[in-house]
């Protein structure tokens, strides 16, 4: 059934680029203003793009960074580029021991390729090696300032079961350390007889 899928992709594929060209030919453009137009606008398009992607990237030979995502494209002729996971992403990231110091889950992300810099949207989820856990609907990992920040809503539940919540916060990039902005929350204390 998975070889008939991809036969049936590649015919559909063909019979819409057949369908463009006849269209192109029926507007009366020639090949060259086609050609132009393309390369007029091909910051717009993908220059690559992958699916259910698996990714493992290292430093001077050590693993650093797992990434899964369904959808990868790469646009290296935007301005600025930037890579695109428009079905959401799961980054780990691990210490010098291979332990995961940094797990991230998010419907979407962004990353900012000259800038170094990670944008994630939507339900993101994040836990470190402690097992505190940051939930917010947006989050940012600056690589280059080797920072994990948000500027929204954020709830952090502490491995202890503390539930804090902020207007956003700041923290390394394991996300140790978290300062919350206008941070509120509620303890609760048990005292002995």
């Amino acid at each position: 059934m998975n070889i008939l899928s991809k036969n049936t992709n590649k015919i559909l594929t063909a019979i819409l680029a057949v369908g463009i060209l006849f269209f192109v030919a029926a507007c009366g453009r020639n090949k060259n203003e086609v050609i132009d137009l393309i390369i007029e606008n091909r910051g717009q398009f993908p220059s690559q793009h992958a699916v259910d992607v698996i990714t493992l990237m290292s430093d001077s030979g050590i693993t650093r960074y797992r990434k899964t995502a369904p959808v990868w494209s790469i646009f290296d002729q935007a301005d600025p580029p930037f890579w695109e996971y428009p079905e959401g992403i799961h980054l780990e990231r691990f210490d010098t021991d291979m332990n995961v110091d940094a797990n991230i889950r998010s419907d979407y992300a962004k990353y900012f390729v000259r800038e170094e810099l990670w944008k994630l949207v939507g339900n993101v989820d994040a836990i470190n090696l402690e097992g505190d856990r940051f939930e917010t609907e947006r989050l940012f990992w600056d690589q280059r300032a080797e920072q994990i920040y948000s500027d929204t809503i954020v709830r952090l539940t502490e491995a202890t079961g503390v539930i804090m919540y902020g207007d956003g916060f700041v923290s390394d990039q394991q996300l140790r350390n978290a300062v919350l902005a206008n941070g509120r929350g509620e303890i609760t204390i048990t005292e002995e007889e």
